[in-house]
């Protein structure tokens, strides 16, 4: 605790500190810090630790998360705030761009939601975007929800999310290895990064363009022996280019909500059968409109956009509710196709 949360030492400093040290005095000497300035500056971050709802766990704690015990360099201390003990079940992690479409927004919220309905704890990054797309679908799931912070303890961002923060508290967690005082700078978000691929069992990347914390966050997973899933997108968008390219190497597609279930395992809830491809109860003028144009052959979002000639946005929400309901899906191509008969396979093949 003196070494890390309240000496100012960075997690690296301080395990090696803690290396060197025959015991944790000797590993306070080697930090170079005064004993009287580390007494002040222990007072001072208990205080603050206690006003902001958190509490230490150090990795000799049976609470410490043992997947994290994994990973190289693991934190010797780790700052919670929230209840670790109600992470239980599956880790997955949702993480993608900040400057997202509100197609993936939506997207992100829906995975959120889909996976917290089947008892899986969804991390994220508290970032603008998709991350608070992904810890909203949770809460609105009734679900948990944990965030790794790249700042201290004491800070909450981006500032706007104190609120979403508070709600993850109370839901799940907010967690740091970050010491008190600790502003987020670039160094520590891909410090950040590979914490919440250590922590979960699968990463799913929603957009990203092609330099971003996404893909550190993605390769951190690999490294650590994680799944990986990506939501392909056209390629003529820069927020796709990230997820299209992890596909391309090889990470698990996700084409819709049961094929993110099925791919980690997670019984597939059951829904409404379609009883006929004309049977459009429900639908807008916009869904109604894109299976009239999809009954005519597959076509691709640009395609499909081109012949619709509505406003891109809305029809990426009319795009998504269609395959949210299972009536349109992407083929290998990436081309949208008007769904089959339910008995036919997901495919849109004959079981036969």
């Amino acid at each position: 605790m003196q070494l890390q949360a309240t000496l100012g030492l960075s997690p690296q400093d301080a395990l090696a500190c803690l290396r060197r040290a025959k015991n944790p005095r000797d590993a306070r000497t080697l930090s170079g810090v005064p004993p009287k300035l580390s007494a002040k500056r222990l007072d001072a971050a208990i205080a603050t630790l206690k006003q902001r709802g958190y509490r230490a766990l150090p990795i000799t704690s049976q609470r410490y998360p043992a997947p994290l015990l994994a990973v190289p360099d693991a934190p010797p201390l780790l700052l919670v705030a929230g209840d670790i003990g109600r992470l239980t079940g599956s880790l997955v992690a949702i993480v993608g761009a900040r400057a997202a479409t509100v197609y993936g927004l939506e997207l992100a919220r829906s995975l959120g939601r889909s996976l917290a309905e089947s008892g899986v704890t969804v991390v994220s990054g508290l970032a603008r975007g998709i991350d608070a797309a992904a810890h909203r679908g949770a809460l609105e799931a009734g679900g948990v929800t944990l965030a790794v912070q790249a700042c201290g303890p004491d800070r909450i961002y981006p500032a706007e999310h104190r609120g979403l923060a508070g709600q993850i508290a109370e839901r799940g967690a907010l967690m740091t290895e970050l010491p008190v005082g600790t502003p987020p700078r670039p160094p520590y978000f891909p410090l950040r990064n590979r914490l919440i691929s250590g922590l979960c069992s699968c990463i799913i990347v929603v957009e990203a363009r092609e330099k971003s914390g996404s893909l550190i966050t993605a390769r951190h997973a690999l490294d650590q022996g994680r799944d990986v899933m990506a939501v392909p997108g056209p390629i003529t968008a820069p927020t796709s280019r990230g997820p299209n390219r992890l596909i391309r190497d090889g990470a698990t597609p996700i084409l819709d909500m049961d094929d993110a279930l099925e791919s980690l395992g997670l019984p597939i809830p059951n829904t409404e059968p379609v009883v006929c491809d004309e049977d459009r109860t429900g639908l807008g003028s916009g869904g109604r409109a894109i299976l009239n144009v999809l009954s005519r052959g597959a076509l691709s979002r640009d395609e499909l956009g081109r012949k619709l000639r509505g406003d891109p946005r809305q029809l990426d929400l009319d795009l998504m509710d269609l395959q949210l309901h299972g009536r349109v899906h992407t083929d290998r191509d990436g081309r949208m196709v008007k769904a089959m008969d339910r008995g036919k396979t997901r495919t849109g093949e004959s079981g036969a």
